[in-house]
């Protein structure tokens, strides 16, 4: 009983420090989402080599681990720093981790999101694009009628996890980017306050709580937002929207 009282009472010390991982969360993901349906439009592109540079660039963030691409970001902009950000007095900008944390998070959730979409875009139903196109519909309104709609929906409950990773990944941004005057987040704060009193089940216990009440909160809102993009079906049509698993299946 006293740990759960210890523990009820931490969290309030949290709230500040939440704002930031939401910050990195909602300032990568439009930017990420609009690069990425570049990404996969490319990928799906019948141009060779725009189809080669999109795979190579969805292969090399996939393929490498998000924490080192915070160390890649942050030498790239040190490295400049004396050339380009000093001289121009961007230094308060280019190098703070407010920018520098988003930036890595838009390139890493653009190549994720895009392998998402392109995987959507290669299920649409051909169907559904003959018939646009017996229509006498133009490239555009086919997309924008037909393929941009059904990708969307196909796509949606495996955005909805992205989003969710995206967000705990916002925990590696302080854990590679120095911190600046009080921007501590979630994790940077537990880790500051068992420093203090070692006691690493009270404070991480906390964050972990944290984290799995955003988590929650996006996964319902992302399940009304798919709700409203399968409103078109029968209810007992729609497929169940994302959602945490509390009860573990044991036998698939």
């Amino acid at each position: 009983m006293d740990a759960l009282l210890a523990i009820w009472s931490e969290i309030p010390r949290y709230g500040q420090p939440a704002l930031f991982n939401l910050y990195f969360a909602i300032a990568s993901l439009p930017i990420g989402f609009i690069f990425a349906l570049g990404l996969a439009l490319g990928r799906n592109s019948n141009n060779r080599v725009l189809r080669g540079l999109c795979s190579g660039y969805i292969y090399a963030f996939r393929g490498s681990p998000l924490f080192i691409q915070f160390f890649m970001f942050y030498s790239i902009m040190l490295a400049l720093n004396p050339i380009w950000w000093r001289p121009m007095e961007l230094s308060w900008l280019m190098m703070n981790p407010l920018f520098i944390g988003p930036l890595a998070l838009v390139m890493n959730t653009a190549a994720y999101t895009a392998e998402i979409l392109y995987g959507a875009l290669r299920t649409v139903p051909r169907g559904e694009l003959e018939a646009a196109r017996a229509f006498g519909m133009s490239r555009t309104q086919v997309f924008r009628t037909v393929t941009w709609p059904n990708t969307i929906r196909i796509a949606w409950p495996a955005y909805t996890n992205e989003v969710v990773f995206l967000f705990h990944a916002t925990a590696l941004v302080y854990f590679t980017l120095p911190v600046i005057n009080a921007q501590r987040d979630i994790m940077n704060t537990a880790q500051l306050m068992f420093e203090r009193d070692y006691n690493a089940f009270l404070h991480f216990s906390v964050a972990a709580i944290w984290f799995l009440a955003i988590s929650l909160l996006i996964f319902f809102i992302f399940g009304r937002i798919y709700e409203r993009l399968m409103r078109h079906l029968p209810p007992d049509q729609v497929p169940a929207r994302p959602r945490l698993r509390f009860r573990p299946k044991y036998i698939r």
